[in-house]
């Protein structure tokens, strides 16, 4: 379980990190995204959706808590915020274990149904540009992944 940083210093890179790493994606793959309120969850998310050959627009999916998207294969987002006092299974299994890429943020809020195989990214507020991204890989899968995008 290594931990990865990669600071970006704008919005665009921050994409453009995100694309790279949607494009080694595979089925079935989960990533949660944490950070603060505009720290760029939205964004990165673009740009990983951009990866996974999806070319409708991606916003995010606050009100309706997930957002389901085509590209090379299906791609999830999901907003669990609020679902912070809830303890209500929501059939996230067979989004985490379907043939689809799944981004969640907040996923502190459902902690108790995340699978172990998974990358978890934070987005740290640095300046009014720069963000730090931490990657935590909980796979040897995601581990080559990050050994491949961070340079």
């Amino acid at each position: 379980m290594s931990i990865y940083e990669w600071k970006s210093f704008s919005s665009d890179e921050t994409k453009a990190f995100a694309e790279k790493l949607g494009e080694r994606l595979q089925p079935g793959d989960l990533l949660t995204l944490e950070g603060d309120l505009g720290a760029g969850k939205t964004t990165f998310t673009k740009g990983l959706g951009k990866g996974l050959g999806v070319k409708r627009t991606i916003n995010s999916p606050t009100f309706t808590i997930m957002k389901e998207y085509q590209g090379r294969f299906p791609f999830y987002h999901m907003d669990v915020y609020r679902l912070e006092d809830s303890d209500e299974d929501l059939g996230f299994e067979e989004y985490f274990e379907g043939s689809g890429v799944t981004v969640v943020e907040w996923a502190q809020f459902i902690k108790e149904f995340l699978p172990a195989e998974r990358l978890d990214i934070t987005i740290n507020y640095k300046d009014d540009s720069t963000r730090l991204l931490t990657l935590q890989a909980r796979s040897e899968h995601f581990e080559e992944i990050c050994k491949e995008i961070i340079v």
